[in-house]
């Protein structure tokens, strides 16, 4: 039963780094990321189009890893109510309260039911927008965050989560004979606010920011290039099939992985109805149909535990592994 949660979008990621200086030159003076600010322990970032204070965090760490992905909610009345509703499911509950964190209101953590820490929040801190700043566009000329990508060992479960109990909608999936292998959910009206897609985890598999054309991400590619990072783009640029973006994949200096992404559609009808795609369909992945590497379906980010600041011990896949290309 779907609690009708408000529950708006995308809005940030805490990403920890081992060298704050490599990122923030990978991610500001290569990619073109707005640096809000930065301090000894942090450097955050934003998209042109972002009035928000951030939507990526950069935290210096010992060893790589992901402190939390997030969602912004509609109002304060809904972090009470999801803490409510995730402590009648015992699944662990951890309150920010406001002051803790840079630029956020009181914030609500969550240990989801795949076992991912999630964060909501209703409260940021708003900056200026630099839209029209067009003196400031550089590298990917990155507009504004937009979705995740997790490797989740058993997706019906999260999918069943995310469906029947906080509302989220399918807009598009992948079939392995009768189980679903991978999903595309959504808050906003496009594809998606979060994917699962069935591996070894729970991990993270990518961070997705939205580009304004195609050509943004050509031009990164030069970019990246011309500055010596060439070896940090992974797969693409690219068309997939499944949700018809244009795309690139790129690891940071810590192999942190993002996607730069373009050209989805509006999938905000009554009646949309999830587009289902076979796990063999050589198109679902990459419309032009060349292959990802190893990497991309190997490698992915570790979560970091809420409460003992440790990894979160993975699990291996419900599904027979596979090297199917189906995830965007």
């Amino acid at each position: 039963m779907s609690h009708n949660f408000n529950i708006i979008r995308t809005a940030r990621a805490i990403v920890r780094v081992t060298d704050l200086e490599a990122s923030k030159d990978f991610y500001v003076s290569a990619l073109g990321f707005i640096e809000t600010e930065a301090d000894d322990e942090h450097v955050y970032l934003r998209g042109l189009e972002e009035q928000g204070h951030h939507s990526y965090v950069l935290k210096k760490s010992v060893t790589p890893g992901v402190e939390v992905i997030s969602y912004k909610v509609s109002q304060e009345q809904d972090l009470d109510e999801l803490e409510t509703f995730f402590a009648g499911k015992d699944l662990p509950t951890k309150w920010m309260e406001e002051g803790s964190q840079r630029a956020i209101g009181r914030a609500l953590r969550v240990t989801d039911i795949s076992g991912i820490p999630i964060e909501f929040f209703c409260k940021m801190d708003t900056v200026q927008r630099a839209l029209q700043r067009y003196d400031l566009y550089k590298g990917a000329r990155m507009q504004r965050i937009d979705h995740f990508n997790c490797m989740v060992p058993d997706v019906q479960k999260a999918y069943d989560f995310y469906i029947n109990e906080l509302d989220y909608k399918c807009s598009e999936y992948t079939t392995a004979g009768d189980n679903i292998w991978a999903a595309w959910l959504h808050r906003k009206p496009t594809v998606h606010d979060v994917a699962y897609m069935n591996g070894e985890g729970p991990r993270l598999h990518h961070t997705g920011f939205w580009l304004s054309d195609p050509m943004s991400v050509i031009n990164t590619c030069d970019v990246l290039a011309s500055m010596g990072y060439a070896k940090n783009i992974e797969r693409g640029p690219g068309r997939h099939g499944l949700s018809n973006a244009f795309f690139l994949y790129l690891r940071d200096p810590d192999g942190n992985r993002i996607e730069l992404y373009t050209g989805d559609y509006f999938t905000g009808d009554p009646d949309f109805e999830p587009i289902r795609w076979d796990l063999d369909d050589p198109k679902r992945a990459t419309f032009w149909g060349h292959e990802a590497p190893d990497s991309w379906f190997d490698e992915a980010m570790e979560f970091v535990d809420m409460t003992s600041g440790e990894e979160v011990p993975t699990k291996v896949a419900k599904l027979e592994k596979r090297k199917p290309n189906f995830v965007m």
